[in-house]
């Protein structure tokens, strides 16, 4: 009897890999974590031999190896053969892969969510949540059909990120954050050096942010003192009303913290954006996408103290 795999179910395989958990997986699905381990047990039966080795940490057998090999391109093809057909029909339908940040995803990309999932209710959104780097090498790789990322991205970017075009949305304010007791709380704004000379709690190295600030240090000549780094902007406000130290995040994360100060950064030259970053021949979906994220902008900023 001839094996049967069913993409909607190589679709779930690739979401736990990808996400790098059931549990992470099921929430990018909109789907149960019970439905994802029933779905991967039906694939498993499929193939007649089990994809994963049980234990804390996702890891694949031999036969998940393989699968994975293919998986990716299968899914590619079904996905560019449903767009090619709904084309021609002139519909907006079929999946959207779109990868952004967590920051821009809590903060900036909900109201966008809602309005285009109202007008274009025959795409299904696939939300991919990593940093701005990150998904735009996973947008030149034809992993996702889009990203929202910060701007502008590392140089450390492959050359196929460089190649992808880039719709500015809306400025993005960077801001120092304290709390209220803390000595940079009153001034009107600090310069990279100043800030150096205190602890810092900052974004990881992965991210554009992160890339972005150190820049910053590197023209003024400073070496921050770094206390902590982490990958999530809301456990860095945390860390700093705790009094871990300073942190550098968007203005518009500070969501009206009455607990914290955000002071602009001052001698800061390359400005900062938020943006979409697409292939050069987008789907009927991604294009309904940026526009209309382009006529909801300017998002609304919110938190922070302006100069």
């Amino acid at each position: 009897m001839p094996m049967e795999l069913r993409s909607d179910r190589l679709r779930v395989f690739e979401a736990v890999l990808r996400q790098g958990g059931f549990s992470r997986a099921a929430r990018s699905l909109g789907m149960t974590q019970s439905s994802v381990s029933q779905t991967i047990a039906a694939l498993e039966a499929d193939v007649g031999e089990p994809l994963f080795q049980r234990g804390r940490q996702v890891a694949l057998t031999e036969a998940g190896r393989t699968l994975q090999e293919h998986a990716e391109a299968v899914l590619r093809a079904v996905d560019e053969a449903r767009g090619a057909l709904e084309r021609q029909r002139g519909v907006v339908a079929g999946p959207l892969g779109l990868g952004t940040s967590d920051t821009l995803a809590t903060w900036l990309l909900p109201p966008v969510f809602a309005r285009f999932r109202r007008e274009f209710p025959e795409v299904e959104l696939r939300l991919d949540n990593r940093p701005s780097p990150a998904v735009a090498e996973a947008v030149a790789a034809r992993r996702l059909d889009l990203g929202v990322v910060s701007l502008p991205l590392p140089p450390t970017v492959s050359a196929a990120v460089r190649e992808l075009r880039q719709v500015p949305l809306r400025p993005q304010r960077d801001v120092v954050v304290v709390p209220r007791g803390h000595p940079l709380a009153r001034r009107s704004r600090v310069r990279p050096a100043e800030l150096a000379q205190h602890p810092l709690v900052l974004l990881d190295r992965s991210t554009a942010s992160r890339a972005w600030l150190d820049a910053h240090f590197s023209a003024a000549g400073v070496q921050p003192k770094v206390a902590m780094e982490m990958s999530s902007v809301e456990v860095l406000k945390r860390l700093a009303g705790l009094g871990f130290g300073a942190t550098v995040i968007p203005e518009v994360a500070l969501g009206g913290s009455k607990e914290l100060v955000g002071i602009p950064l001052a001698g800061v030259h390359q400005r900062r954006m938020v943006g979409i970053v697409v292939g050069a021949a987008p789907s009927r979906a991604a294009k309904a996408f940026i526009d209309v994220a382009r006529e909801m902008k300017p998002f609304t900023l919110s938190g922070g103290r302006r100069p």
